[in-house]
């Protein structure tokens, strides 16, 4: 048994795995909660080179202590797993630095990992009690949406949801069908503005062979299709008045007539519709016929655009970044403070599928751990998003505006903050940013709107 020397007992000490490697990557020290996390003795490790005693997925790409060594510059927090002795996979946080001797000599690397596996159940907790299905979301009114979907889901009831793109409509239809006593059967989703009436009438409700030219044989309808289950009617308020007409008769007399047959057929299906449009507008244009739109909004949901609920751009960003990991098999750990400003400052006209397409780009073409601000589009680029930056030559009056929109934006738009970096009393901010005519963030710097 090797004995212990005064370094070993100081490292012991600590929670963290620790070793260390000379410069043939062997083994040096390795302290207590290295072999409590890797399963692996002191005497089995120090003597090995380290690729044989720690065996992390990003050994053979990306290994972050030879990246240390070959650049002398630390490595910080980089998220991995290792598979212990035991063949368990655990998670771990990665630091890494250069060891050198009294001289200032470089004598090998130190390598500390953290074991996550109680943060990532606790995250899971967490990521629980802020998600519903697939949707995500910590806001009041994403709350309350969760709270009653369960109860609409129970019933049989036609709901009609209503929502700006982008704000997951059919994430909605799905999470009701799957709670719902129908959830074994399907779930058959048509785009209705998709398609021409005729061909979207022979989608919804099928047809018999020969009833026109090219059917040759017979097709069942989406709605027969769903029988048992669910149909998603996506963007009803684009629908035809004729459409419109036969929809109705569908919804009244739950059967479905196919094209060129004149015998009904009994359908057994759960309806759900969503929009992009204000249906009680069009009901009182003439343009949706009220009938039909009483008929629809037995149980009705309208979906918050995001930038109603701006508290759950943080949440969300980080579960798209995890699939985006998962999709792709890359290790990004995370969002930038500059980065997450920015998000949090923009409108989301495209809702959460412009934050996806986003976050998505940056993600391409980051390299490094962490997603920063010139991996974002060049819109949203504060450098190119800044008041002043179409100038030509810059004044006194616009750098000073300049300065100040950036330094907002860098603090979310906490005035009290900004102005401490700047050196100014939040007062006299408050008046430069109205006399400049500055557009401030609308956060004041704490996830809320002003």
């Amino acid at each position: 048994m090797k004995t212990q020397t005064g370094n070993d007992v100081i490292l012991d000490s600590i929670n963290e795995g620790v070793f260390t490697v000379d410069l043939n990557w062997r083994i040096s020290s390795f302290n207590r909660a290295a072999e409590r996390i890797t399963g692996i003795s002191r005497d089995d490790a120090i003597g090995s080179t380290c690729s044989d005693v720690f065996h992390a997925n990003i050994c053979e790409k990306e290994c972050v202590l030879r990246r240390t060594l070959d650049t002398g510059q630390p490595v910080v927090n980089v998220m991995a797993h290792i598979i212990t002795n035991k063949g368990i996979r655990l998670p771990i946080r990665i630091s890494t630095a250069v060891l050198k001797n009294k001289k200032g000599e470089v004598i090998g690397g130190v390598e500390t990992f953290q074991d996550l596996t109680q943060l990532e159940a606790l995250k899971k907790e967490l990521k629980n009690r802020q998600s519903f299905e697939d949707i995500a979301g910590r806001s009041p009114v994403m709350l309350r949406l969760f709270d009653i979907l369960p109860q609409i889901a129970e019933s049989s009831s036609t709901v009609l949801i209503e929502g700006a793109s982008g704000t997951g409509k059919e994430l909605f239809a799905r999470a009701i069908h799957n709670l719902s006593p129908r959830k074994k059967k399907k779930f058959v989703p048509i785009n209705c503005a998709a398609l021409p009436d005729a061909l979207l009438e022979s989608e919804l409700f099928g047809y018999k062979a020969g009833a026109f030219t090219d059917a040759k044989k017979d097709k069942p309808g989406r709605f027969v299709l769903a029988d048992g289950g669910t149909i998603f009617l996506d963007e009803i308020g684009d629908i035809s008045p004729a459409m419109q007409v036969r929809l109705l008769r569908v919804l009244q007399e739950r059967i479905v007539e196919p094209l060129g047959s004149s015998k009904p057929v009994p359908i057994n299906v759960r309806v759900v519709a969503a929009t992009n449009k204000n249906l009680k507008k069009l009901v009182a244009s003439g343009e949706f016929r009220e009938d039909l739109y009483y008929r629809i909004r037995v149980v009705h949901l309208q979906l918050p655009e995001l930038k109603q609920r701006k508290e759950d751009i943080p949440l969300l960003a980080e579960r798209i970044l995890e699939k985006l990991n998962r999709l792709q098999s890359k290790n990004i750990e995370g969002i930038s403070p500059d980065v997450m400003a920015v998000l949090m400052s923009h409108d989301y006209p495209g809702n959460v599928r412009e934050l996806e397409n986003i976050i998505e780009q940056a993600f391409v073409l980051c390299r490094g751990g962490t997603i920063e601000v010139h991996h974002l589009p060049a819109e949203l680029r504060p450098e190119i998003k800044s008041p002043a930056s179409s100038f030509g030559v810059l004044t006194i009056q616009s750098m000073e505006k300049r300065l100040i929109a950036e330094t907002l934006l860098r603090f979310n738009g906490n005035r009290r903050k900004a102005a401490k970096e700047l050196g100014i009393d939040a007062s006299t901010l408050f008046r430069k940013i109205k006399s400049l005519g500055i557009e401030a963030p609308e956060t004041d710097g704490r996830y809320k709107k002003k």
